[in-house]
């Protein structure tokens, strides 16, 4: 359960931006798309989901982009880069492409995550130095590291400094021989440590706990789902007969508005590329559905299975123009389906960037969930609030106003006036 992402320096969010999911304090209305959990007697709420508008190229694909990037950073352990991934995220993997290209002083990238998994409340931060943009062959330096646990530290690294704090509290994630041997293990793992890698996932997850590096390393694996432009998105199963036919996925497609024809994944000619979806004609031939069914039929197949796995497996599923090309009555029905207790009873998270307006709506969303990103012409640089950020009393923000409207009205920022007239008239007027 996501409660809070930030990041400073990541391409067009020079300063330090916040998107929380933690619910604003005297936010009413809407109380069942709150989730609850208790740690120690003490209880947490998050969102259970979010819409994030602004125009193009303001940098509402760069936070998704961002905290990709961190969950990328932290799998491999490292700020070094590698060969290229195949991700659309070109920064998962060539990280001088992070640096805010405006910067005339180097500055340092920061990277913070607070989540709950199971019964931890875990606070992750990391500051880089990554030289300036484009900087490819840059000495790259872990400045900060810190790790969080309940609300107490559990160390904290100053360059190549470690320092462990409560011990005692997590005994029962330290493995028992770096407690015995704590001073001597302890000047080990300042020495060892390269600047270019992360304490957590290299001596932290050797020396001193694995257990809690592994639990870390697979909710970011497995619980923070992070889908960079969706329309490159492609669910084949894996399976070794030579057809399968997911029934639910039929009945989803069916009601979506598809054709009764059914869809089956024929394995491919060459092994080591995916299934193909196929759409079974009445004469029982297979045709891949990219001939026959609609673009919007396609990315709704290839997204259900998305959908499925975060509630059955309560993962926050975050992704980039999530209802381009699908009807937004499918949309709204998705995510009143994440505001429902009695289906999304794993805390599942649902976070997605749009440009259509219909979902300015109270009765859909609360004020929180609303968040805008907007791009100063002269800076160049991302903001990012939230509707509930201009508060109630006197303003077009309160509950009961029309969103859609006063966002087309600019009272909310975030949107642009467009006119191409006169551009089109000086072309269609060259001979």
């Amino acid at each position: 359960m996501l409660l809070e992402f930030e990041t400073e320096n990541y391409k067009s969010f020079k300063d330090r931006v916040k998107f929380s999911m933690i619910p604003a304090p005297k936010q009413k209305g809407l109380d069942y798309s709150i989730l609850h959990k208790k740690i120690d007697k003490k209880e947490y709420k998050a969102l259970s989901s979010a819409v994030v508008y602004g125009p193009n190229a303001a940098g509402k694909t760069n936070i998704i982009g961002a905290i990709q990037t961190f969950k990328s950073v932290i799998l491999r352990g490292n700020i070094r880069n590698v060969p290229p991934t195949g991700s659309p995220n070109a920064a998962d993997y060539a990280l001088e492409l992070i640096p805010n290209n405006t910067l005339k002083e180097k500055k340092n990238v920061f990277f913070s995550i607070k989540f709950i998994q199971e019964e931890l409340l875990i606070n992750y931060s990391v500051l880089l130095d990554l030289g300036f943009f484009l900087e490819k062959d840059y000495n790259r330096t872990v400045v900060e590291e810190k790790l969080e646990i309940d609300d107490k530290l559990f160390f904290e690294r100053n360059n190549n400094e470690l320092k462990f704090e409560n011990l005692k509290s997590f005994e029962e994630f330290i493995i028992p021989e770096f407690k015995k041997g704590y001073r001597t293990l302890l000047t080990i793992l300042q020495t060892s440590l390269k600047n270019d890698d992360l304490f957590l996932m290299n001596g932290f997850r050797t020396i001193v706990s694995s257990n809690l590096a592994e639990f870390i390393a697979d909710y970011f694996s497995n619980n923070l789902k992070t889908i960079y432009r969706a329309d490159t998105v492609y669910t084949a199963p894996v399976f070794d007969s030579k057809s399968v036919i997911d029934e639910y996925l039929n009945e989803a497609a069916s009601r979506f508005g598809i054709n009764s024809n059914k869809l089956v994944y024929v394995k491919n000619k060459n092994a080591e590329n995916p299934p193909i979806l196929c759409s079974v004609m009445p004469n029982k031939v297979p045709i891949p559905s990219e001939f026959f069914e609609s673009y919007g039929t396609v990315r709704f197949v290839n997204l259900f299975p998305l959908v499925v796995n975060a509630l059955r497996t309560g993962e926050t599923l975050i992704i980039d123009e999530f209802d381009s090309s699908i009807h937004p009555m499918a949309i709204m029905d998705i995510i009143n389906i994440f505001h429902n207790d009695d289906i999304n009873k794993k805390h599942a998270q649902l976070i997605f960037n749009t440009h259509n307006p219909l979902y300015l709506n109270n009765n859909l969303f609360r004020r929180d969930e609303i968040k805008f990103i907007d791009r100063n012409d002269e800076s160049k640089c991302s903001r990012h609030y939230s509707l509930s950020d201009f508060g109630t009393k006197g303003t077009n923000a309160r509950k009961g106003k029309d969103y859609m409207n006063n966002y087309f009205m600019d009272e909310y920022g975030a949107i642009r006036d467009i006119d191409f007239t006169d551009l089109f008239q000086k072309i269609v007027k060259e001979k």
